[in-house]
């Protein structure tokens, strides 16, 4: 009941907004924010409580919901929550709070509908990582398409309508070209055992050919790779996270990402495990590179919240590392990095979406001599940018640390090429700090400095990435539970090795 809860609430939040804002503009942000504290508190609840663990034929869950909903075509409600999309959907649920927080002042017009679509994507976003239906899953993976859609369209910046249908084409070809995997497995399935179904734990050992193994992999992994987002086929994302409102921006790089990610460890690896094992020496190479390229090209931005978006492909490329290299160290170095960067990477663009709302413009040929003025700013920025290079005592410290070290035991040359990156990566942080906050204050700006309600929310997002860089045990602890069936993920990624 408490999952379908968590997927549930967002969503009857955001009509309840939606209809709030046609009587105040402020009852609509009380609305939201009180939805997604109730899940923070259920969620809470479950931290709490760790011993609430249900065993099953398809694995050991902390929570668990399987419904018969269309038993004809073997469709049914099935969610479940383990350490992996636990920590997943607590990130969802906080980063929610911190978007509807951030955007107080900065969304002045259809604030209810505002508010319904940014829930509405948090629900969807919950709604897939709790789904073991195939089915269910896809769903959800589409729901979040929509109102994301219409979140950068509607309240975006100049060039939102481009990078809106760019964003949905994107990720509308892939969803497709997965859902056609999706249907190829479900029939193989059936005709292999006479049962049709799209349930999870009942398609894990699906006896297939090598052929189509590696087809039916390349389907789900062109949608993964779209959303992580994997290069080439990143080019959606800049465009997305410079034009969306800061909210947007948030959920993109803090949340939509990591979906990509999840399906990658939750779905590909297990359902396909030689065929992951085949591409897998292509998908580290890209990795690689891709945390070269996101480097190098942020260095060539002058747009600020480009650059921060530039610096998404490189840090996300560490988790497609960790994740292809079958290493258990790796893999929890992979999910650290996630929750690490959704908090590091989402607290940037708040900030950037602060000094645009100040100061109208996000060139940083325009901006400079800013800590004067904005001190909370400076000092807030400067934190993060040290967690962005991956500073020692932070939490994105710890994850880079863990995917080298479980990388370099499997694939030295990757590793060692991977590890420049944290090199440019100090690079571009100290300088995205020069160019904002030190210099001449050559426009003579004088800005308004953070307030209370955006010190709150700095403060908590602060305090997290200390306490996973300082003591992460209890984090790495969760995801010891993670599962693919009736065994747990990292048993999975040894064998797959």
């Amino acid at each position: 009941m408490i999952l379908t809860l968590l997927v549930i609430i967002p969503l009857l939040g955001g009509l309840l907004s939606f209809y709030l804002g046609k009587i105040s503009p402020m009852l609509p942000r009380w609305a939201a924010l009180s939805a997604l504290s109730v899940d923070f508190i259920l969620l809470l609840i479950l931290w709490i409580k760790p011993d609430a663990i249900i065993s099953t034929q398809g694995g050991q869950w902390i929570a668990e919901v399987n419904l018969e909903w269309i038993p004809q075509l073997g469709i049914n409600f099935h969610l479940a929550m383990d350490g992996l999309n636990f920590l997943l959907t607590l990130l969802t649920v906080f980063l929610g709070i911190t978007a509807v927080a951030s955007s107080w002042t900065e969304i002045r017009e259809r604030i209810g509908f505002f508010h319904l679509n940014l829930l509405a994507v948090l629900s969807g976003i919950i709604g897939t990582f709790l789904s073991l239906d195939l089915f269910i899953f896809y769903f959800f993976w589409e729901l979040m398409l929509i109102p994301m859609y219409f979140l950068i369209a509607i309240w975006g910046h100049e060039d939102r309508f481009y990078a809106s249908i760019k964003f949905f084409i994107f990720t509308q070809a892939s969803g497709l070209i997965m859902l056609v995997a999706i249907l190829g497995l479900y029939f193989i399935h059936g005709k292999n055992t006479g049962a049709y179904t799209f349930d999870y734990t009942q398609l894990l050992g699906t006896t297939l050919s090598p052929a189509a193994e590696m087809w039916l992999m390349l389907g789900f992994l062109i949608a993964f790779a779209v959303k992580l987002p994997v290069i080439p086929i990143h080019t959606w994302l800049p465009d997305a996270h410079t034009e969306a409102p800061t909210a947007g921006s948030v959920i993109l790089a803090g949340l939509l990402l990591k979906t990509g990610a999840y399906g990658m460890i939750r779905f590909i690896i297990p359902l396909f495990p030689h065929a992951s094992s085949v591409i897998a020496p292509v998908i580290f190479t890209l990795a690689a590179a891709g945390i070269l390229y996101g480097a190098l090209v942020a260095f060539g931005q002058t747009d600020l919240k480009r650059l921060i978006a530039y610096t998404s492909v490189s840090h996300m490329g560490f988790v497609l590392l960790g994740v292809f290299m079958f290493n258990d160290i790796a893999l929890k170095g992979a999910v650290l990095q996630m929750l690490c960067h959704g908090v590091s990477t989402g607290a940037l663009f708040i900030i950037a979406g602060a000094l645009q709302e100040r100061m109208h413009t996000r060139e940083m040929a325009r901006m400079g001599g800013l800590w004067a003025t904005t001190p909370r700013i400076g000092a807030v920025m400067l934190f993060f940018a040290l967690a962005s290079l991956g500073l020692p005592g932070l939490g994105n410290f710890i994850a880079e640390f863990l995917v080298l070290l479980g990388s370099f035991g499997a694939n030295k040359t990757v590793a060692s090429i991977a590890s420049v990156g944290l090199i440019l990566a100090m690079s571009y942080s100290l300088w995205m700090m020069q160019r904002v906050f030190h210099g001449p204050n050559e426009f003579n700006w004088s800005l308004a400095d953070f307030k209370t309600r955006e010190m709150a929310v700095m403060a908590a997002m602060v305090a997290i990435i200390l306490w996973l860089g300082v003591y992460p045990q209890p984090v790495l602890d969760r995801l010891g539970n993670m599962q693919t069936g009736p065994q747990s993920l990292s048993a999975s990624v040894k064998e797959t090795r």
